[in-house]
């Protein structure tokens, strides 16, 4: 035979039907990490956007452009042009090509973020 207690199954069943007590660490916005911070003050300066224009630049003076255009017509060459698609023929290509980009090229942008960073009045 049970022992059955009404006062404990009374607030059992009480408590089951009630939501939970939120913490108050889940109302709040996460914290934006380090790299979203400068991410966010890279576009309000601008200077995000004068980046990729002198990153644009320098790949195509150093022929990583002419060189990436040519791999990729050999991909679609040897896959055949109406066997590939363009998700494919990105998933190949992207790693190719950020291993191309010379290393002088990204030292110079890692430089200007840097003294973007430390010259930044916010």
């Amino acid at each position: 035979m049970r022992h059955f207690d009404r006062r404990a199954s009374a607030g059992l069943r009480a408590s089951v039907h009630r939501p939970p007590t939120p913490d108050a660490d889940e109302d709040r916005e996460p914290e934006p990490t380090l790299q979203e911070i400068i991410n966010i003050k890279l576009i309000e300066s601008g200077e995000k956007e004068r980046l990729k224009e002198l990153l644009r630049e320098r790949l195509i003076e150093c022929g990583w452009r002419d060189d990436l255009k040519a791999q990729c017509r050999a991909f679609t060459r040897k896959k055949g042009r109406a066997n590939i698609t363009l998700d494919e023929l990105v998933r190949s290509i992207t790693p190719k090509g950020r291993a191309m980009v010379p290393d002088n090229v990204k030292a110079e942008l890692l430089q200007r973020i840097r003294s973007f960073l430390t010259t930044d009045p916010s």
